[in-house]
């Protein structure tokens, strides 16, 4: 279910009562009157389900829900603030962004930001926001006007998103993650934690850890909802620092990525040459580097790690590299096409365990200890898990203790 991500000027209001323990100084000091303060207020609490003041003698003072909510709609202000002033540090005074460019910006010109980056086109923006085209141009020339910049510049395929729409759509998606973990954080407060976990998986973890830790984890929190992303560890990695993703869990890179994640090694398998079970090299002990490269491969996209250790096999034992390659990262594809025929592939036995235990496949004896790839989590640094992604986290971590 999407959730419905707050009105941002209610966002600042409700920060500022928080703060000041008083309707009356959040008044003075947001310039908005008091009525209006409490009906703010009354609609965040409507929309959360969940009270989060509690008047006392010396003032209001948010509960528990309400000090979740502090803490996650101040992270999701940081994200757009920091971004408004690396975009017009060099156009607008430092003081004028601070004290009034956010509190003029909307949600809906920030989801429209979102939706136009996204498509690279204003009809398919439309479209997506079920909205008209009319107001996504609306919403998006307001934002230019604000922040003094150009957002998005025609070209011949469509629209260009400008690097400070970039910038900002990219703290914008942050920053509705940080409040949609906080709905899931007040939810989980009153005992109907509904949250999503949203994982972008490689294909060894796929095979291994990932479906034992989701059933494990899914017999203590069934109502939970875990949505996992497979693709090309790039478009991935894009995922995990716009905010989509919570967790890749797969081959980790050294070095690390990018200077805004952070790497979690989990175990480290071995890498094996794995053909079908009456393949001609399966009664050979050992196998040599010469006599794999007389059998056809399929292998994985050049830049991987399993494709880098695949070269290494020749490379290091002084002959050419096979030439009649299938590339492809698909298990069912690779799986058929060794049953099928005398090809060979680079895996590790844990991704294949069903096919080796059922005798489709098995492991040629050729020794590749030296291959054991770092299999882990990547993170946002910057990422601040709710209990129940904790949770999760955690199950990793114990199930793959099985593997070591």
């Amino acid at each position: 279910m999407e959730i419905a991500i707050p009105n941002l000027r209610h966002l600042r209001v409700f920060l500022a009562v928080a703060e000041l323990k008083s309707i009356t100084r959040a008044s003075e000091t947001i310039f908005l009157s008091q009525p209006a303060i409490t009906q703010a207020i009354a609609k965040l609490e409507g929309l959360l389900g969940a009270a989060l003041f509690e008047r006392h003698s010396d003032g209001m003072h948010p509960t528990p829900s309400g000090e979740v909510w502090q803490k996650r709609v101040s992270r999701a202000i940081n994200h757009i603030q920091n971004a408004t002033l690396d975009i017009v540090k060099d156009n607008t005074p430092k003081e004028r962004v601070q004290k009034n460019l956010v509190a003029l910006i909307s949600t809906t010109q920030l989801r429209v930001l979102i939706a136009v980056c996204e498509a690279q086109n204003f009809s398919i923006a439309s479209r997506n926001l079920a909205v008209s085209q009319s107001s996504i141009h609306r919403a998006a020339r307001d934002l230019e006007r604000l922040l003094g910049v150009v957002l998005f510049e025609k070209n011949s395929l469509g629209t260009n998103a400008t690097k400070a729409a970039q910038t900002l759509a990219k703290a914008t998606k942050l920053a509705f993650s940080e409040l949609r973990q906080g709905i899931y954080e007040i939810n989980a407060l009153q005992f109907k934690d509904v949250s999503t976990i949203t994982i972008g998986s490689m294909p060894l973890a796929r095979m291994t850890i990932l479906p034992k830790s989701i059933l494990q984890f899914n017999e203590r929190h069934p109502d939970v909802n875990i949505n996992v992303t497979e693709g090309p560890y790039a478009d991935l990695l894009h995922h995990l620092r716009q905010g989509d993703i919570d967790i890749i869990l797969g081959a980790l890179r050294y070095p690390s990525p990018a200077d805004d994640v952070v790497q979690e090694e989990l175990w480290a398998p071995p890498l094996s040459v794995v053909a079908r079970t009456d393949h001609p090299l399966m009664s050979k002990h050992p196998v040599s580097a010469k006599e794999l490269a007389q059998f056809a491969w399929v292998v994985p996209a050049k830049g991987t790690p399993t494709r880098q250790a695949f070269e290494d096999i020749f490379h290091d034992a002084g002959i050419p590299l096979p030439t009649r390659l299938v590339e492809s990262s698909s298990q069912i594809l690779i799986r058929e096409l060794l049953i099928e025929s005398d090809r060979l592939t680079l895996i590790s036995a844990h991704q294949v365990e069903r096919e080796i235990n059922i005798e489709l496949l098995n492991v040629i004896d050729f020794p590749l200890d030296h291959t054991r790839r770092p299999i882990g989590l990547c993170v946002r640094k910057s990422w601040l898990p709710t209990v129940t992604q904790s949770h999760f986290l955690s199950l990793l971590r114990e199930i793959s203790e099985h593997f070591r």
